[in-house]
């Protein structure tokens, strides 16, 4: 197990748009850490700069202590799961495994010892004479996994490694990518723009906007507290108003909202499952507030129906389990006060 550290990178390919900004990010030993951000938010460029594949015009990148900033890289013991897993179509499952091996000078027995020590541990044995062509999505991934641990790496890198997978499935093979990653205790960095993989997979997430990170915490610590406006509407608070809204309609929360204002804070939020419907003014002045609006629309999920109210405070979305109003319905939000989380 290692740790990763990336300390202060700049990287540009013009200097008039630089894609990381004086980027610091730790990885902790036998972390699993996912890197989420949108497309363009500089994930990529990240990953090949670890791999050594680009060199930051500013910053270092240390692994277990050591500035290898300069290593090429096949010196730094990184491995990579790529997008598309890049497998050699010509060669068969054993064939890709060991190819890193034999690069590296290690015997043609060795080599073919680890690889099926790995093959049997990762449960596709029976696939070590079958070519990439005659494997599904799965099966093509392990076999990427097993290809990248055999040089037996400081720090595995998996870039979107889930999406070409059939989307029944990917829940499935997060799991089998936590149970994988623990069971080989490796530092791992698991780039992706998909949010249910960030959170389902990750020990903490990063959350990267802009060129710089946003936020480093636990997926739970991050839904709770997304502490910046950027955040909250990227993990999907559906409704975020300006706190000096807020207070004009909310007379018992004006102290409160005035001491988070005086430290910076300048929205609230709340998410539109902690939000309840009723036909009924609801208020105590310690735990419940409540606002009247007018449904104006209405939308059907699999596992929730949407609501859009109008209210004097702002346009909200409130999703409620049953469907007991329709469109044109006066109705009254009720909002739990522990639900209100304040951002930046």
């Amino acid at each position: 197990m290692s740790t990763l550290e990336l300390v202060n990178i700049t990287h540009y390919y013009t200097k008039q748009n630089p894609v990381l900004r004086d980027l610091s990010l730790q990885v902790n030993r036998g972390e699993l850490l996912a890197l989420l951000g949108e497309s363009g938010s500089g994930k990529t460029t990240i990953l090949k700069i670890i791999a050594g594949f680009l060199k930051p015009q500013r910053g270092r990148v240390l692994i277990d202590g050591e500035d290898c900033t300069n290593t090429p890289p096949h010196k730094r013991g990184v491995g990579i799961v790529f997008q598309n897993y890049a497998l050699f179509p010509h060669m068969t499952v054993l064939g890709n495994i060991i190819y890193g091996l034999k690069v590296r000078g290690v015997s043609k027995f060795e080599a073919a010892k680890i690889a099926m020590d790995l093959l049997e541990r990762l449960d596709i044995r029976d696939l070590a004479d079958r070519y990439p062509s005659q494997l599904s999505g799965g099966q093509q991934q392990r076999v990427a996994i097993a290809r990248a641990l055999a040089i037996r790496p400081k720090i595995l890198l998996m870039d979107e490694p889930l999406s070409n997978i059939d989307p029944k499935l990917r829940s499935r093979v997060r799991t089998e990518i936590k149970k994988i990653q623990r069971e080989f205790e490796i530092t791992t960095i698991y780039v992706t723009h998909d949010q249910d993989d960030a959170f389902e997979i990750g020990n903490r997430i990063a959350i990267l906007h802009d060129g710089r990170i946003e936020k480093v915490d636990t997926p739970m610590n991050i839904l709770l507290n997304p502490e910046t406006s950027y955040v909250a509407s990227f993990i999907g608070y559906e409704n975020i108003m300006p706190i000096s809204r807020f207070k004009e309609h909310f007379k018992s929360l004006s102290k409160v909202l005035e001491r988070k204002a005086e430290e910076g804070y300048s929205h609230v939020g709340i998410r539109a499952i902690n939000l309840k419907l009723s036909d009924r003014e609801l208020n105590n002045e310690e735990e419940i507030i409540s606002v009247k609006g007018r449904i104006v629309l209405k939308a059907y999920r699999k596992d929730h129906v949407r609501n859009i109210v109008e209210t004097s405070i702002a346009t909200l979305e409130v999703h409620t389990p049953e469907d007991h109003f329709k469109e044109g319905d006066t109705v009254y939000i009720i909002i739990n006060k522990k639900d209100l989380v304040f951002l930046k």
